[in-house]
């Protein structure tokens, strides 16, 4: 019995001892409402919310260079939205997020099964195509590109955004 009490002991004192891995930010369900709560949440900021899936071939190449652009441009608040169609790609999704350089971009996942209502509630004349990219500007105004946002763009778009007030 004491040596299971001082083996318990001794496991704890080593857990507590070990370094805390840091996991991986967790995918956001997006679903019914989600897109209200992500103006609401990036209001007054100008900010970048990009729709892309894992089975998407232009947004496996246009990920990294999001990536890029997010680590250049600290003021620009990025969100992703992984709007694949096939349903259980999380793991997938996380590795893309990951190797591209965007983990630490808030991340969001089609939750919904309905996903032409999740669409809808974004954009009503969207069909579904991706990527998608939406500039959204710090007065609330909204730009979409339809297809590969050339990094370019992006870089324009940015530098006509006013600096932000302290």
């Amino acid at each position: 019995m004491k040596r299971q009490l001082l083996a318990g002991v001794f496991l704890v004192a080593f857990l507590l001892s070990a370094p805390a891995s840091e996991a991986p930010p967790q995918l956001k369900p997006f679903g019914r409402g989600s897109w209200q709560d992500v103006l609401r949440a990036h209001a007054g900021r100008p900010t970048i919310v990009h729709f892309w899936g894992v089975t998407c071939g232009p947004c496996k190449v246009e990920l990294p260079l999001l990536g890029e652009f997010m680590k250049d441009h600290p003021s620009i608040d990025v969100v992703t939205i992984s709007a694949d169609l096939v349903p259980n790609l999380s793991a997938a999704t996380q590795s893309m997020l990951e190797k591209s350089g965007l983990s630490s971009a808030e991340n969001w996942i089609f939750s919904d099964g309905f996903v032409e209502r999740l669409r809808f509630e974004v954009d009503p004349s969207w069909q579904g195509d991706i990527p998608r990219t939406m500039l959204i500007s710090r007065e609330g105004t909204i730009t979409t590109i339809e297809g590969s946002a050339e990094i370019t763009d992006l870089e324009k778009w940015s530098d006509q955004q006013p600096a932000a007030t302290r």
